[in-house]
């Protein structure tokens, strides 16, 4: 009994970030989930552009792959539940979705352009 109360004291910190950690999870959960089907895909597919986009900027051009493989590490930590509700090709069709939107937005706004390129680090403008 003592060593329990002594663990519990001495890491009680640590306990508590994870319960509130936790809870936050399972809150994020459930406003997900009560989401309709289209608002969830909506989510997904917004935050499969910013994968994307961030993969795209650390790992540059012709890494396909590599990328893929990034951006699923990435889902799999931010969407742990959804994982087992989305099968591997669909979740490559929806990266090639998010894709296509990136090279869209890349495209369209110069600045963003050169930000994942690597020539707007660092620089004034």
């Amino acid at each position: 009994m003592n060593t329990i109360l002594e663990f519990l004291a001495g890491h009680w910190a640590e306990i508590v970030a994870v319960t509130v950690l936790a809870a936050l999870a399972v809150i994020a959960g459930i406003k997900f989930f009560r989401l309709s089907a289209a608002e969830q895909k909506e989510r997904i597919k917004e935050w499969l552009l910013y994968a994307v986009t961030s993969a795209e900027t650390e790992l540059g051009g012709g890494t396909g792959k590599l990328k893929l493989a990034t951006v699923y590490d990435m889902f799999v930590r931010s969407f742990p539940v959804l994982k087992n509700f989305i099968t591997v090709e669909r979740f490559s069709s929806l990266v090639d979705e998010a894709l296509e939107d990136m090279r869209a937005m890349l495209a369209n706004n110069r600045k963003i352009n050169d930000i994942v390129s690597g020539e707007g680090v660092g620089s004034e403008t």
